[in-house]
């Protein structure tokens, strides 16, 4: 690929150079600050900030985005520089096409100026706070939905130290917005939970009575806060230097905050703003009553898919999910797994044919252009097994049916964090409870049995019935068994037709 040699660095000096279809819809700068986003990662630019500025160019308004990272420096060091501007590179084998987004009116660092994040969720500007922070972030047990207080926690919430965790963010900014008579307020979770908004709902008012804060606040969130549920989706894999190539070569600037995303997205949202919104559904999100049915399809039907083919993948010795896919047999497994445990787990929304959304899914995943890697997807899966597989079994067992497939993306789940591929390559175990399941792990037998004996063990990600139901666990020991003996490829090929 021929880059341009010496070439500026992205930013409002320079947008006239762009080429024309690449120039942001809304100039950077001119639109004042209406939404707080806390989680200034990849999916976030690609997803909610090109929707709010395609609202924007459409219907107005004064709802630039403040993007708060709650820990990392580069990327804000990054977005200063550029004013805010980055770019999205929407990729498919067709070819792609790099345009800046605009939407950003000001970034933050919540680590190093607490105080400054406070003050803005304090502000009657910032009518709307939207989150990906991911799932461990919220502090929630994945079973329970139980704050789980460690001790940066405790100490945000019990003492007067600068917070620095998320539920300190919060709870600090609403006491601040709460004592201002600020107004209303909408905080949004954009994370893939199930029923997102009585996630964080549940964090706000348990992180509030933890913190002891007065019955004056509390009446306040009460009768002035909502918690809008949400269902979002599209794939954004994680920015590489080819990701910073492929914007510089289109844009003829360097954009050190590219991100590159598949060509479908979709945005789901409960219409719940005392405060107002940007006009979304003018940018293609659908406004709902309730976004539960939408969220339980993409956690089981695309979620749920797409871990399956990370970890039997990764297993296999596959970098990327359109890899995976080409592995035997398979996604002809992902597509029983849809259409014989997913699809009869739930009722999904009016008119959506479950099968047809997963065939979406498997299309899109094949996309070649989009390099998801199956290790970044695999991480963190203690945290998203429950609400992505999990939750479709419990369904499955008090519906009196068996899980036959869903119990093989836990056996491939189990066999990914012992931490050995088929040929015998180490596998990262990045995961919240890494410790937890090394220990759980040491003190059983190296055997299928004792691997379930020791992960259903955990508490934090299996509910208790689900780990004593005998059926569940004799299918998970039996993959565990074929996986063990025969590897990924040849226990697929004897269980596809």
């Amino acid at each position: 690929m021929a880059l341009t040699v010496g070439a500026a660095t992205l930013g409002v000096s320079v947008l006239r150079r762009l080429p024309e279809a690449s120039r942001p819809l809304v100039r950077p700068g001119t639109v004042p600050a209406g939404i707080v986003h806390l989680g200034l990662g990849a999916f976030h630019r690609a997803h909610q900030a090109v929707y709010t500025e395609a609202a924007l160019a459409r219907s107005g308004g004064d709802w630039g985005i403040v993007g708060v990272a709650p820990r990392s420096t580069g990327l804000v060091t990054t977005l200063a520089a550029q004013d805010g501007l980055f770019s999205v590179t929407t990729s498919s084998a067709e070819g792609s096409h790099t345009r800046v987004v605009g939407a950003l009116a000001g970034v933050r660092h919540a680590a190093s100026d607490p105080a400054a994040v406070v003050a803005l969720l304090a502000d009657p500007a910032i009518r709307v706070v939207t989150l990906t922070v991911t799932e461990k972030a919220y502090q929630l047990d994945p079973v329970s939905g139980k704050l789980r207080p460690d001790p940066e926690v405790v100490a945000d919430l019990t003492t007067d130290r600068p917070p620095v965790t998320v539920p300190g963010l919060l709870v600090r900014g609403l006491l601040a917005r709460a004592a201002a008579d600020a107004g209303p307020l909408a905080l949004v979770s954009c994370d893939n939970l199930p029923a997102n908004g009585r996630r964080l709902r549940g964090l706000v008012e348990q992180s509030l009575a933890y913190a002891r804060v007065p019955d004056r606040v509390l009446g306040w969130v009460s009768a002035c806060v909502t918690f809008p549920g949400t269902m979002v989706d599209r794939i954004v894999p994680a920015s590489t230097e080819e990701t910073f190539a492929v914007a510089r070569e289109a844009l003829g600037v360097v954009d050190r905050a590219a991100v590159a995303a598949e060509p479908y997205m979709q945005w789901v949202i409960e219409d719940d703003f005392p405060g107002g919104r940007p006009d979304w559904a003018s940018a293609g999100a659908v406004l709902t009553d309730d976004a539960g049915a939408w969220e339980r399809l993409k956690l089981r039907a695309l979620n749920g898919v797409h871990s399956t083919a990370a970890y039997l993948g990764a297993l296999a010795g596959r970098e990327t999910i359109a890899d995976a896919l080409a592995v035997p047999h398979l996604a002809t497994v992902l597509r029983r797994l849809i259409a014989e445990d997913v699809a009869a787990s739930f009722t999904p929304p009016d008119g959506v044919s479950v099968v047809d959304y997963g065939e979406q899914a498997l299309a899109r995943f094949g996309n070649p252009a989009i390099r998801h890697r199956t290790l970044q997807v695999a991480m963190d899966g203690s945290q998203k097994l429950p609400q992505r597989v999990l939750h479709t079994i419990a369904d499955l067992r008090a519906a009196g049916r068996e899980a036959r497939w869903a119990a093989l993306v836990v056996a491939a789940w189990m066999r990914f964090v012992r931490g050995r591929a088929d040929d015998g390559t180490v596998l990262p175990l990045d995961d919240p409870l890494a410790d937890r399941i090394r220990a759980a792990l040491a003190a059983h037998p190296d055997t299928p049995a004792g691997l379930v004996d020791a992960l259903f063990g955990l508490t934090e990600v299996f509910p208790a019935e689900l780990s004593a139901d005998e059926e569940v666990r004799a299918a998970v020991t039996g993959w565990l068994t074929d996986l063990d003996r025969h590897g990924v490829p040849a226990t697929l090929a004897g269980a596809a037709p």
